[in-house]
């Protein structure tokens, strides 16, 4: 069905991009990402300047039948960008400005190069804030967040990266380029495609230009440390909080594994405890500094009656860093320990101590060790499952069946898969746990409306 790239698509692809921006050698970097150890060695990788550009490319491998992977900064955790088949990388880099900040309407048009912590200090310059904000905030573009629908710690008060999105610049594979939506609030015509296209993960189109809501920019924030000896504990905790009628704007889970292998790592000095089990991350934040210690003294009783060991209070800028530092660090140290699977399960959070359980009941089954960790505030728990000393048969026959154990423990708790890394390479052959015959009809059907030649990221998941 596909095409193999050639020298004949290289020279049309020279004539819309420039020599300089249609690259045919040195592509290691294009050929993995932050998924485990996957490498899919690219055929060309292009470097569009805009909209016009990309169209004329998607139109030309669209005609010729070559797949096409658009790739941000490549920091994905589920292959989502991966070349898995000969074809054409679409680099996104280069659309990386910011394009309006709009102080009267609380929006902002940026390119879908742009990473998120830049976007997200240039708008709390102003006074607003854009509050998604991954792990890898420093390295991730808007662009990827928008292919997975990203979260982040202030999930849990704010929402994820679909909340904050107006409309957006399509370009579909056929080469045309259309907005999705409309630049206000409220809109009630037609079929949301703009919700549609966030989270398809580059199957339906190629974004490039985002219109964010923005808000106000908190004046004050709080943050607060609590060890636990029980995992249990820890996770039941978070739901009491949220019950006691305070709503952190980050509720985060560190199991003490992880914490320590983050501190070390990255030589940060961190307050562990040899009988803490597992780390709570708790961020208050809002306009007025009295309320926000008033909610901390109001949530004083219910941490001590969840079994908290103690409650550290962040008193410095510099401390405050120092903790965010080690939980934004975990996934990547963790990684650098051992060979390593990451599974990005999510339940309602009142399940989240019951999937907790079932994750290390489930691990000693198969005889594999894990370090949990999340954005526990809406029941997103980040899985990383170590090799250590498992032999390579076990590696690859029985740790896939204890992860497909856990997923239906999610779906049976009312949860799925992934919460926020999307489906890409490595979900796939588990959607059936939670997708039925008739929804993978429907969702290829969207996929075959879009791109009916399907040169969009083919081999994966759609």
């Amino acid at each position: 069905m596909f095409q193999l790239p050639d020298n004949e698509l290289i020279i049309a692809l020279r004539h819309i991009l420039g020599d300089a921006h249609v690259l045919t050698s040195d592509l290691e970097p294009y050929g993995s990402d932050y998924t485990e150890d996957f490498y899919f060695p690219p055929a060309i990788v292009v470097v569009p300047a805009d909209a016009l550009q990309i169209s004329e490319v998607l139109a030309l491998c669209n005609s010729r039948n070559i797949p096409v992977y658009t790739r941000g900064a490549g920091t994905g955790l589920s292959g989502g960008a991966l070349p898995v088949l000969p074809g054409v990388v679409l680099l996104t880099k280069r659309l990386n400005r910011i394009l309006q900040i709009d102080l009267d309407n609380f929006q902002a048009i940026v390119e879908p190069g742009v990473i998120n912590e830049d976007f997200r200090n240039a708008v709390e310059e102003l006074g607003l804030f854009y509050p998604p904000d991954p792990a890898s905030k420093g390295s991730c573009s808007l662009g990827g967040n928008i292919a997975h629908g990203s979260g982040g710690p202030k999930a849990v008060k704010y929402g994820t990266t679909r909340d904050y999105v107006l409309n957006l610049e399509v370009v579909l594979p056929d080469g045309n380029i259309i907005w999705t939506g409309a630049n206000t609030v409220k809109n009630s015509t037609g079929l949301n495609l703009t919700q549609l296209m966030v989270g398809s993960e580059g199957l339906l189109g190629v974004v490039t230009k985002i219109v964010f809501r923005l808000i106000a920019k908190p004046k004050f924030d709080q943050l607060f440390l609590i060890p636990f000896a029980e995992a249990e504990d820890a996770a039941k905790t978070v739901n009491e909080v949220l019950l006691s009628g305070v709503t952190p704007s980050s509720l985060e889970l560190m199991e003490s594994s992880g914490v320590d292998i983050s501190s070390k790592a990255t030589q940060t000095p961190f307050p562990m405890r040899k009988d803490a089990t597992f780390y709570m991350l708790l961020e208050l934040d809002g306009d007025d500094a009295a309320k926000l210690f008033e909610d901390a003294e109001r949530l004083l009783p219910v941490l001590e009656k969840c079994g908290a060991l103690d409650v550290l209070h962040a008193d410095s800028a510099d401390l405050k860093e120092q903790w965010w530092k080690v939980r934004r660090s975990i996934g990547e140290t963790v990684k650098s320990a051992s060979v390593y699977k990451e599974e990005d399960t999510v339940v309602p959070r009142a399940a989240l101590p019951e999937l907790l359980k079932a994750v290390k009941e489930i691990g000693t089954r198969y005889g594999f060790d894990s370090v949990c960790y999340g954005h526990a505030g809406d029941g997103n728990l980040h899985v990383n499952i170590l090799k250590n000393n498992l032999s390579d048969e076990a590696w690859q026959q029985d740790v896939p069946k204890g992860i497909r154990e856990i997923f239906e423990v999610c779906k049976r708790l009312g949860g799925t898969i992934s919460g926020e890394h999307g489906v890409g390479l490595v979900q796939a052959e588990y959607l059936d746990i939670v997708f039925s015959e008739s929804h993978m009809k429907l969702m290829r059907g969207i996929k075959n409306t879009f791109d009916p030649k399907k040169i969009l990221n083919p081999g994966k998941w759609l």
